[in-house]
Order: C-alpha cells, then sequence, then structure tokens
C-alpha cells in the first residue's frame, strides 16, 4: 500500500493544494513502513494540476492531508484514493497512527480559497 501525505517540512500540510512536496510512504502487508520517499509536485494548484494522476500511477491508494476542498476529494476518489482529512504533525508519526487506525477523515472541506481553484 502507497499513502501520500502533502508535506511542508516533515509536517503534514494544512492545504493539500498547496504543499511543498508530497511525502509517499509504502507500508507492507505486516502495516509495517518500508520505503519513504519526496514527490515534487508540477506547478499550479493542486486541483488544476495532475498531481492526482500522478499519485494514481505511483499507486497511491491513500491521501492523509490537512485540508482540501470538495472538488480535490472527488478528483482523488474517482481516481481510486481514500481521502482522509484532519491530519496535522510528523508525516511518519501521522501515517503510522493511521496505519494503526488511530486517525480517521474529519469529513470536512476546505471553503475558503484565496488562490482561485475552487471547483464547488
Amino acid at each position: 500500500m502507497k499513502i501520500a501525505l502533502p508535506s511542508n517540512g516533515r509536517v503534514v500540510d494544512g492545504h493539500f493544494g498547496h504543499c511543498e512536496y508530497f511525502t509517499i510512504i509504502t507500508v507492507d502487508e505486516n502495516k509495517k513502513i518500508i520505503a519513504q520517499e519526496i514527490l515534487e509536485p508540477s506547478a499550479g494548484c493542486g486541483c488544476k494540476s495532475n498531481i492526482v494522476e500522478v499519485l494514481s500511477n505511483m499507486g497511491v491508494t491513500v491521501m492523509l492531508a490537512g485540508n482540501m476542498g470538495a472538488a480535490a476529494v472527488s478528483v482523488l476518489q474517482r481516481h481510486g484514493i481514500y481521502v482522509v482529512r484532519g491530519c496535522e504533525g510528523d508525516v511518519t508519526k501521522v501515517a503510522q497512527d493511521w496505519i494503526n487506525g488511530a486517525i480517521e477523515d474529519s469529513g470536512t472541506d476546505c471553503h475558503a480559497h484565496e488562490h482561485g481553484c475552487q471547483h464547488d
């Protein structure tokens, strides 16, 4: 399983579309983190770039994020990526907490977008 986390430094970024990079964590069948890599996003807002297709092609099936708009959630889900919003803190700890069942989706979408890429 591969998990993607929008990242800013070593912490989960508060907004999917403006992260510094994505941390991609690979988990084995024993729920152990076995690899971690960095994916630099292409230019542009997350909801207007090709990042979802890139993540899907990499085999990512879970997105652990701070927050994102409903349009981004919809696009991720259409590409087979399960979205968990409301995450914060160190990316490795967040991923391990989700693997252990300690994190659930907040169910809250980001509604205010000063950057103009809201599609709702």
